[in-house]
């Protein structure tokens, strides 16, 4: 009984023993089943994360890509809030402001950017509609400051987001084209206007000139015709002499003829000025320009004073010697009419007070083979800052809508690149102001000039 019970437990036991290794293989197959499932979920895992790292990293880029690009635009880019807290501030506001994104970040755009016409209850209104609005040709500053900006406010709409983007561009140059276009336009209908003007009043100064020729043909008593038809109506020509010339009756005519050639004068210098449409150059002579010039500005040489008018005293200084110069008439006569006309307005000035003998000096030499001619006036001067900037386009001292800051900038181009001349000027504050045009002479009248100078 006892062998039977000992081998029936050490069958039980082989059986026991067995089912054990079973039972440990088996969870060892499920340890190595468990251990290699976890270690796929960790290597998924791993490439989750690597991807993630990769995707934040492109987003990174991205997101310096395009802080980029807006950075790099020349308008001003403003991101704001539904309130008008700023969002973003590129560096094209910060240029414009000196205020850095550090410092406008967070805070209300009345603050920061007071000079625009946007408030809050504009960006609700366009956030409301949905529509982008345009300002154009916003004006800032005054003289020779003003800036003109075209202003776009874009609506952000989003799920997350809600707020616009202020651009701002300057578009100071374009309207500055565009008013020289205008300024252009209008000098050219002028032009037009002062030749068909001075072709019209042609007609009625020829007649006037005309009848008085013919009252001193009709009076003069060296005409048979004249004394047999005074007596005829009983009288004698002597007779009416005596009567005409005791009531200066003569002197009146003798006024009006010459105010007929004058007028005559005035004429045919329109009629060259406006022809500016020729620019071919041809020998001019600069005594009889400049004398035409000063019959055209005559009616500017009259000053408004406490006192009343005061003319202006003009000196002309010119040489003997000056040859023809190869030029454009037009363009010169209008160079010296922008001179002339600076001069007189300079005596207004209030710096300048009241006139005190106002003069504008006009000179014409020759010097180092170059005709100078030389524009003075004895008025307020101007400061070295003003004198730095006088020939830069659109530079201009006078209020808005005064000037256009064109006049010497145009005078400047005509000398240098019409011409090939120089043109400075020379001033200082309180003592007047003097420009001085420089013109090259020709070969030909190089010769010329060495082969008198020779023989003298």
């Amino acid at each position: 009984m006892l062998i039977i019970g000992l081998q029936r437990s050490r069958v039980k036991y082989k059986r026991a023993k067995k089912d054990l290794k079973r039972s440990q293989k088996e969870l060892e197959q499920r340890v190595i089943e468990r251990t290699n499932k976890l270690r796929n979920i960790n290597n998924q895992l791993y490439d989750e994360i690597a991807k993630h790292e990769i995707t934040e990293e492109l987003l990174r880029e991205t997101q310096d890509y395009l802080n980029s690009i807006i950075n790099s635009m020349p308008s001003i880019l403003i991101g704001v809030t539904r309130h008008g807290t700023i969002t973003h501030w590129n560096t094209a506001a910060t240029t414009a402001t000196d205020i850095s994104a550090q410092n406008a970040l967070g805070r209300s755009l009345d603050d920061v950017y007071p000079d625009l016409p946007i408030d809050s209850t504009t960006i609700n209104d366009i956030i409301e509609k949905g529509v982008p609005q345009i300002t154009e040709n916003h004006q800032q500053g005054t003289g020779s400051h003003t800036r003109h900006t075209d202003i776009t406010i874009y609506p952000l709409l989003s799920s997350e987001v809600t707020g616009a983007v202020i651009r701002i561009d300057d578009v100071s140059m374009r309207v500055r084209i565009e008013n020289m276009m205008i300024q252009n336009e209008k000098m050219m209908s002028l032009g037009e206007l002062a030749a068909g003007m001075a072709h019209e009043i042609n007609n009625p100064l020829s007649a006037i000139l005309h009848g008085i020729q013919n009252i001193y043909r009709r009076t003069s008593p060296d005409l048979p015709k004249n004394h047999t038809v005074a007596e005829e109506c009983g009288t004698t020509v002597q007779q009416i002499h005596s009567y005409l010339n005791d009531r200066e009756i003569f002197k009146f005519i003798d006024g009006i003829r010459e105010a007929g050639e004058r007028s005559a004068r005035i004429v045919t210098n329109m009629l060259e000025f406006s022809r500016s449409n020729s620019r071919r150059h041809r020998d001019t002579n600069i005594v009889e320009l400049l004398n035409h010039s000063l019959e055209l500005a005559a009616n500017a040489f009259e000053l408004q004073t406490p006192e009343g008018i005061e003319p202006l005293t003009i000196k002309k200084e010119f040489s003997k010697d000056i040859p023809p110069v190869s030029c454009s008439a037009a363009e010169i006569q209008q160079v010296l009419l922008n001179l002339l006309r600076n001069a007189c307005q300079a005596f207004s000035n209030e710096d300048y007070g009241p006139p005190l003998h106002p003069t504008i000096t006009l000179r014409a030499y020759i010097q180092h083979q170059e005709v100078c001619i030389e524009v003075e006036d004895n008025g307020p001067g101007m400061s070295e800052a003003v004198k730095r900037h006088i020939f830069e386009p659109f530079f201009t001292t006078k209020e808005v809508g005064k000037g256009t800051g064109l006049g010497l900038s145009v005078t400047y181009f005509i000398v240098t690149e019409h011409h090939d001349g120089t043109i400075e000027v020379d001033s200082q504050p309180g003592e007047g102001t003097c420009f001085i045009i420089k013109l090259p002479l020709s070969t030909e009248v190089h010769a010329t000039q060495r082969s008198v100078n020779h023989l003298s």
